[in-house]
């Protein structure tokens, strides 16, 4: 644990020493404390503050992933400068970040506890495919062809020799009206990779359904704006669905699609007892209802099944699903989840995804 605070120190070692999965190994005050620790003891995870003295960490982070890759969690303000430099330290390595205000991540000492617990255990579990890692994972990962609904997970699909089985048949996509990509963990920096690779010729408008704090989505809208050549934004309650355009659903808000009108987006309230702010499934829900056969959701790194429910609706309508393959994943629950409930249409590599949606789509 790497924080200059003492009492946040102490209050974050007893929640995870009182969970049996897992303990403390050391803690450190400052970025360069963090990284000797980090190199000397090589833990499971690590969890990092970002503003210390003598470095922060958003350095330490780079470096120790430059050193020796380690899952690192942030611990962030939720604030627009907080945002920022989150961003920073997911762009430099990070898997995934929490508030440092609990009280905003949970109503009771228990959730905290657990919510806490949780995501250290899911971010230790990305152990070999922190970000460093991807660009090389990725390369050595090829897209599946089109098939008919079969168990992905199986070892068979894993071998040259179910491949060859198969023809390709490459789908043209030139029907489809909206882009709905579904993301949570890991979510930032794939998407930073598919929008570098997506001309400002793509003539369709993409949603972005990212996992995010309300304080959060704007400042990444902002970032993926400044290196793609699409034109990247926030959504906006009544936005138009314009062609080249990509909307980036608030967070702690709903994001639905409506098909009426030349195509809007409705963006409200959400419902407390929703566990995602903004969720996949509903995004695609409203999908599959208002564009049916012209929808094509594409499901990206996460934890958990957020989409696959509002996929399958989006299927019975007719709709597109691709997924994200599991080796270029840095967690795989949401991308498997739809490949396992045999709703796919293609399984692609993440390099590959944003040449491919040109490809065909444009």
């Amino acid at each position: 644990m790497v924080d200059d605070s003492g009492f946040f120190q102490r209050r974050v070692t007893e929640i995870i020493n009182a969970d049996a999965r897992l303990e403390v190994v050391a803690t450190a005050s400052n970025g360069r404390e963090g990284i000797e620790k980090a190199l000397a003891l090589k833990p499971d995870v690590i969890t990092m503050d970002y503003e210390m003295p003598v470095m922060d960490g958003v350095t330490a982070v780079r470096e120790i992933m430059r050193q020796c890759p380690i899952p690192i969690l942030m611990f962030s303000s939720l604030t627009y400068e907080g945002a920022r430099i989150t961003l920073d330290a997911l762009d430099a390595g990070a898997v995934d970040f929490l508030s440092k205000r609990f009280d905003a991540i949970a109503a009771s000492e228990a959730q905290l506890h657990k919510t806490l617990t949780d995501k250290i255990c899911e971010v230790a579990a990305t152990r070999g495919r922190t970000k460093n890692k991807i660009d090389n994972l990725a390369s050595r990962s090829s897209s599946l062809p089109t098939y008919s609904p079969v168990n992905v997970d199986s070892d068979a699909l894993k071998t040259p020799e179910f491949n060859n089985r198969f023809s390709f048949r490459e789908k043209s996509l030139r029907h489809i009206e909206v882009v709905i990509i579904g993301t949570s963990t890991g979510g930032p920096a794939a998407l930073q990779t598919i929008f570098k690779q997506i001309p400002e010729s793509f003539s369709k408008p993409i949603v972005i359904v990212q996992h995010m704090p309300g304080s959060f989505t704007k400042a990444f809208a902002e970032r993926l704006n400044k290196l793609s050549p699409l034109s990247i934004s926030e959504a906006e309650n009544g936005n138009k669905l314009q062609a080249g355009h990509v909307y980036v659903a608030p967070g702690g808000m709903q994001l639905m699609v409506d098909r009426r009108n030349d195509g809007s987006i409705r963006i409200h309230e959400s419902n407390e007892r929703i566990s995602y702010r903004p969720s996949v499934d509903i995004a695609l829900a409203s999908a599959a209802k208002s564009f049916g056969s012209t929808a094509l959701a594409i499901i990206l790194t996460g934890m958990g099944a957020d989409g696959k429910e509002g996929a399958q609706l989006l299927k019975q309508a007719g709709g597109t699903i691709w997924a994200q393959n599991e080796a270029s994943c840095v967690i795989y629950g949401m991308p498997k989840a739809v490949i396992n409930a045999g709703i796919v249409d293609k399984v692609l590599s993440l390099e590959t995804i944003g040449t491919k949606l040109f490809e065909v789509a444009n």
